[in-house]
């Protein structure tokens, strides 16, 4: 055990933090995004958080882990597609509220990604982390900053 680290952090997932190094990008999949095959796609690490959904799982992670501040949106969402335009994400504005509590940028540290760019962009990550959130759209990626 150690002190002040979040206890939804798995050794495995610490470690792979720590690993990271500046502009490193950790992408976190919601329980429908093909995490294991994008990691194989892209050499990436691949690590499982099942029974977690992100919000916690982002919140945990952002009280170790810097955004990148030379990079104007260090958290990228996946875009919805035409055909979900009128759906509501709220799980969104739970990030925007969690990043805003861990970065003095706010909701202006986030972007977004296309969908299919997103998953190109998954593929360049250091680490995939597949959680068992169920909220759709719910995928982000996020790029480390220094200390």
């Amino acid at each position: 055990m150690l002190k002040n680290i979040p206890p939804i952090l798995s050794p495995e997932l610490l470690k792979v933090l720590s690993e990271m190094g500046h502009s490193d990008r950790i992408c976190i999949g919601d329980g429908n995004f093909p995490g294991a095959s994008m990691a194989k796609a892209g050499g990436a690490v691949f690590l499982r958080a099942d029974g977690h959904g992100i919000p916690e799982l982002l919140d945990a992670i952002l009280q170790v882990f810097p955004l990148d501040a030379y990079v104007e949106t260090p958290a990228m969402l996946m875009e919805k597609m035409d055909r979900d335009k009128d759906l509501e994400i709220p799980v969104w504005d739970e990030y925007k509220r969690v990043i805003a509590k861990h970065d003095s940028r706010g909701e202006s540290a986030v972007g977004a990604y296309e969908r299919f760019a997103f998953y190109e962009e998954a593929k360049k990550c250091y680490c995939i982390l597949q959680s068992g959130e169920t909220a759709i759209y719910a995928n982000i990626i996020l790029q480390k900053g220094v200390i």
